[in-house]
């Protein structure tokens, strides 16, 4: 007897669950995990299924669920538990751990298919005449059979009509005689042109013969301008026919006309004289549109190699959970080392996650998948952000049906539904954007551990820079330790040089950007024909907006943060709400003529590098640049296809890329993020210059780095000119331990917010008197005290930092610091509970 009640998780801030009756007509359909439509107070809200009740709270109003979502359970079993674990340690509402892990709901039409399985064939098979199946019943007898008459396959409506009813296909699901598929149908899919070589001898003889006819008129002298013309036209021709034909086969037309240089007059002309031939291709949104030939070049396996893939292959052969650190150098072949990782996971028939921390990775290393899987492999899915709705909705059920075994995506990857997970990698497992700055504020990290544990599957993480946690854990055995000290075919790592600003000032006598080295440099480069990579990290035109007179700067209205300068745009903008100004003519303190812009950003840089190298084909990739994923691909394709000279950006361009001409690396204002309030500093700056000294000399030319600093003595400066990972890692250790910090303590950070600042005062003192008690040996807690950022997004803001050897006893003090608001009637989102924080502003 199906239960008539279900709990439902709604994506609101409220840490509780809502129970719903389920309808008569819907009883047998609804199952944890599925999405359904409910009334909650005056709309309707999407929620999920947590669990189905016998009975509902006493004295409760119960309203009816309205629909059903999701004929197939949006969510497996063990996404359903995973969810239940980041609630439970993140301190986050269910719901909105839901609404993380879902795909966006979008005005979609479902196509629900019912397909016989090859155990409801044999069944039906067995049967003769009118003999029944032991355990079914009559009509679901005759459904099966009737289902096998149709080919195995059919859509629901017209099941609906053959004699059986929700629950009794829920039942032929659940015994493997059935198998149940929903796909998502939006829009019509955009298609591409794709232009081909005929490929035939009249195609190659009318050519040649075009050839000959073009020389004979160049001999005549009346016929010298127009043979020259003709003699061009046909050369383009010879160009398109070697691309199409010797060098890459098949090619969408933007792309040919890049690559060949040449105008759609040109493919044209062709295609009316028989030369080409084309058709309509819809667009894979996993392709990359603006591949420039990059391929990944085939590597014969190191003996290190060798090794760490030995010891991944004995980890599978036990077939148990467990965690791997990949230590490797940057250009040491770690991708490597996923791929033929992932092809041993797919070979034992067990599914593979790869997460990687940005978007313009995700198309790095699709494309690497597509190369290594072949182009029209189709169980590699690809999700992150910069997917339409539509399109991560259409990958989501991909996957989720079982149609896409390999999933490549970012951090909400992580969610991805995969059943039979053998394997989940995590590439460069301590950047930043692993961890959610929203709630839910998970570190995807940490849950691709803990979901590897649930399946029983193997946990690789991987980094030429892990992070103190991580590092640690291995060196405790907690996690086994692999390791990749040279670079494939024994590259030598890069040159890394220090400038000192300070002596570059005093030899100058001006301050810019571009020190008198790597403006030597880079002439090296375009002398040589090479490229070269600038790094900044910031983006806009200047940091900030100052007044000579009176020294205040221009702050944001919303946020207790100066307004950043963006020259293009031609206003002033703030990166954490978003709000935007105009420039002031004078200061709005007291009205000055003398408004300075302080500070460089990558807008800033590029337009200094124009002016120094003018021949030089420059292009900057930042989030002002790049908002897209074709953004990502045009600049990433051309700087990879060797159609620009210098690239400059910010972090994004630090990791993971392999730009084979690049031999020079410039670091601008490296240490910029060591003046940050924040413990992790240094290692966030030596994590950064080590992954960008790797972009350089990662093929046959040897490369060079320029770190510019004011403080070249910094152990963190010091040792990234080094490479030397191990020496970092024991100094900050010693400091770590000295202060109480990761990864020797757990630690949460709290935030009490609100519009009003006397809300904020007063809940922060009430919270206050619950935390005081707790305060001893076993926790240490900190405030409460002004946020860094003490006005964020028109709310004032203060600041608990509590510390605990015990991550367990942390949890149980901010479980009941939780309880406590609730009682003292705190609003939930006036508390912000950051476990295992990154960031303390």
């Amino acid at each position: 007897m199906t239960p008539p009640f279900c709990n439902v998780a709604l994506p609101v801030p409220l840490r509780a669950t809502f129970t719903y009756a389920v309808p008569e007509t819907l009883r047998g359909t609804v199952q944890p995990g599925s999405r359904v439509l409910v009334p909650f107070r005056k709309k309707a809200m999407v929620g999920v299924v947590v669990e189905m009740a016998e009975s509902a709270p006493h004295g409760a109003k119960i309203r009816e669920l309205t629909r059903i979502l999701d004929f197939v359970p949006a969510l497996t079993p063990k996404l359903i538990e995973l969810s239940n674990w980041i609630a439970a340690y993140y301190l986050a509402p269910t719901g909105e751990v839901f609404r993380a892990m879902l795909p966006p709901v979008t005005e979609l039409r479902s196509h629900r298919q019912i397909i016989l399985t090859d155990a409801g064939r044999e069944t039906v098979d067995s049967l003769s005449g009118g003999e029944l199946s032991p355990g079914l019943t009559p009509e679901e007898t005759a459904f099966l059979s009737r289902l096998k008459e149709k080919k195995g396959t059919l859509p629901l409506g017209p099941a609906a009509r053959l004699g059986t009813n929700p629950s009794g296909l829920q039942r032929l699901r659940r015994r493997g005689l059935i198998e149940l598929r929903e796909t998502v149908q939006g829009r019509k899919p955009r298609t591409q042109r794709v232009i081909a070589w005929k490929g035939s001898r009249a195609a190659a003889e009318k050519l040649t013969q075009k050839e000959g006819q073009e020389k004979d008129n160049a001999e005549t002298p009346l016929g010298n301008a127009q043979g020259r013309q003709s003699a061009q036209i046909v050369g383009r021709e010879e160009r398109v026919q070697e691309l199409l034909e010797t060098e890459r086969g098949p090619l969408p037309l933007p792309q040919l006309l890049k690559l060949a240089q040449v105008t759609r007059a040109v493919v044209e002309r062709m295609l009316r004289d028989g030369l080409l031939e084309s058709w309509e291709e819809p667009i894979d949104p996993t392709e990359d549109p603006f591949d420039v030939g990059y391929s990944p070049p085939a590597h014969e396996l190191n003996a290190e190699q060798e090794s760490v893939l030995k010891a991944i292959r004995a980890r599978f052969e036990l077939g148990e959970f467990g965690v791997q650190l990949l230590h490797g150098v940057t250009g040491s072949g770690k991708t490597e080392v996923y791929l033929r990782a992932v092809q041993e996971t797919l070979a034992r028939g067990k599914t593979a996650l790869l997460l990687v921390p940005e978007i313009a990775l995700t198309l790095w290393i699709g494309r690497q998948c597509r190369s290594w899987f072949g182009a029209r492999f189709e169980g590699v899915a690809v999700l992150h952000s910069a997917l339409s709705d539509v399109e991560r909705a259409r990958e989501w059920w991909r996957v989720r049906n079982g149609d896409a075994r390999v999933v490549v995506g970012t951090r909400s990857a992580v969610f991805a539904p995969l059943e039979n997970v053998g394997l989940i990698i995590v590439d460069e497992e301590q950047e930043n954007s692993f961890k959610q700055e929203e709630t839910p504020r998970y570190h995807g990290r940490d849950v691709a551990i803990v979901r590897a544990k649930m399946e029983g599957a193997l946990a690789l993480l991987g980094s030429a820079t892990p992070s103190m946690e991580t590092y640690q854990h291995a060196r405790n055995g907690k996690y086994e330790l692999l390791t990749l000290a040279s670079r494939v075919e024994d590259r030598a790592l890069a040159n890394v040089k220090v400038v000192d600003l300070r002596e570059d000032f005093q030899h100058r006598h001006q301050a810019s950007p571009i020190s008198a080295a790597l403006q030597a440099g880079i002439h090296e480069c375009l002398a040589n024909g090479t490229q070269a990579l600038v790094l900044i990290n910031r983006r806009g035109y200047s940091w900030s907006v100052l007044c000579r007179s009176c020294g205040s700067s221009v702050q944001c209205v919303n946020c207790s943060i100066s307004m950043t300068h963006h020259k293009h745009r031609n206003r002033l903008e703030c990166h954490y709400c978003g709000s935007i100004q105009q420039i002031p003519k004078q200061c709005p303190k007291c009205q000055s003529k003398y408004v300075y812009f302080f500070g460089e950003g990558s807008e800033h840089l590029e337009e200094r590098l124009r002016k120094e190298f003018p021949g030089a084909r420059i292009a900057r990739l930042d989030r002002d640049t790049a908002r897209t994923k074709r953004q990502y691909q045009e600049t990433l394709g051309a700087f990879a296809g060797g159609a620009l000279d210098i690239l400059v950006g910010t972090q994004m361009l630090a990791k993971g890329h392999d730009f084979q001409r690049v031999t020079l690396v410039g670091v601008v204002s490296a240490d910029s993020s060591l003046s940050l309030p924040d413990f992790r500093a240094a290692e966030r700056t030596f994590q950064l210059l080590t992954q960008v000294a790797g972009r350089a000399g990662r093929g046959e030319l040897k490369g060079a780095v320029l770190i510019q600093t004011f403080y070249p003595e910094h152990y963190a400066i010091q040792d990234a000119v080094k490479q030397d990972y191990t020496a970092f890692f024991e100094r900050e250790l010693h400091f770590r331990r000295m202060m109480a910090y990761p990864p020797f303590t757990s630690l949460a950070n709290v935030i009490v917010r609100d519009t009003s600042l006397e809300k904020a005062i007063r809940w922060s003192r009430q919270l206050s008197e619950y935390f005081s008690p707790h305060d001893g040996e076993s926790v240490r807690i900190l405030g409460p005290a002004t946020a860094p950022l003490a006005r964020l997004k028109k709310e004032h803001r203060f600041q608990f930092l509590l510390k605990s050897p015990k991550r367990s006893v942390l949890t149980r003090v901010l479980t009941g610091a939780m309880a406590y608001c609730d009682a003292k009637e705190i609003p939930q989102s006036a508390v912000l509970v950051d476990m295992d924080a990154l960031s303390l502003l």
